[in-house]
């Protein structure tokens, strides 16, 4: 499965360390104990004290979602809809009790289920306005911890700086070349810090709001189609203005790639006359 947030930051991990080997520096110049405690941990507290265990303890889930989204497919959830509105049509909307197990998405299965219950369309808008709306102040709560952890961690890089100046200069007066080398050391928390900021937090904030997107965008066409489903519309009428949610070309391929049949049937290029059936052919042609 190919992810692209995940390359991107094994690419930028690799860019920013393989410059650095290239310049001459060692690897384990980097991974200095004590400096990434600081950053690391100071992080991960901070995150902890600015919001609340239940969404704490879903950093390694949030990451994976950020690394691997379940994705849907738009079209396929179009092409049952359309479905669905034909059987709607044809034997009534109860008739579609037994397929909800087969919807290809949560929030199509259960706006399908209130409007079987009877709800009418001003109720099943209350409903998905507040189905979304809870959606929505949910997922910006996982965004903002990674926002808020991108905030601290470049804090808790300068922090551990600090902390190895201190002590680095309390030393002066000592072996010269100890002393650069405890300077330069002091700023593997800085690094660190900025790192973990600018290629892992934030982009992992971005893509979860780029995926909370994506979803709000698919609840929002499925919602259209189950509220014409629901007033009866004819089916080719929903399934076109679903479409034109789509990118024109995808558009052209599922609209103009197979006959659509609307409120009325095309006509025949051909007229065709009834003919007796005791009137033989060859005698038309004398």
């Amino acid at each position: 499965m190919k992810s692209a947030t995940l390359s991107g930051i094994i690419l930028g991990t690799l860019a920013i360390f393989g410059a650095f080997l290239w310049e001459g520096g060692t690897i384990a110049a980097l991974f200095m104990l004590p400096a990434m405690l600081i950053v690391f941990g100071g992080t991960f507290a901070a995150g902890l004290a600015g919001t609340n265990w239940e969404i704490f303890r879903k950093i390694p889930q949030l990451v994976y979602i950020a690394f691997f989204p379940k994705k849907y497919n738009a079209e396929e959830i179009i092409d049952q809809i359309f479905h669905f509105a034909i059987i709607s049509r044809k034997e009534g909307i109860l008739a579609l009790e037994n397929k909800l197990k087969e919807a290809l998405h949560p929030q199509l299965s259960k706006f399908l289920e209130v409007c079987i219950d009877g709800a009418d369309p001003d109720t099943l808008q209350q409903i998905a306005e507040l189905e979304i709306s809870n959606i929505t102040e949910r997922h910006n709560n996982n965004i903002n911890l990674f926002v808020k952890m991108g905030g601290y961690s470049p804090t808790m890089g300068i922090i551990g700086t600090v902390m190895g100046l201190i002590s680095t200069l309390a030393a002066a007066g000592s072996d010269p070349n100890n002393l650069i080398h405890s300077i330069a050391s002091a700023f593997i928390a800085t690094m660190w810090g900025i790192f973990m900021a600018n290629l892992v937090w934030l982009p992992i904030a971005d893509k979860l709001r780029f995926i909370h997107n994506q979803e709000m965008t698919l609840i929002q066409l499925i919602l259209s189609g189950i509220q014409a489903l629901q007033i009866g519309e004819i089916p080719s009428v929903i399934q076109a203005r679903l479409v034109s949610s789509l990118p024109i070309a995808e558009q052209k391929r599922i609209l103009y790639g197979k006959e659509i049949n609307y409120s009325a049937p095309k006509p025949t290029d051909e007229v065709k006359e009834d003919i007796p059936s005791f009137i033989q052919k060859d005698d038309l042609m004398k």
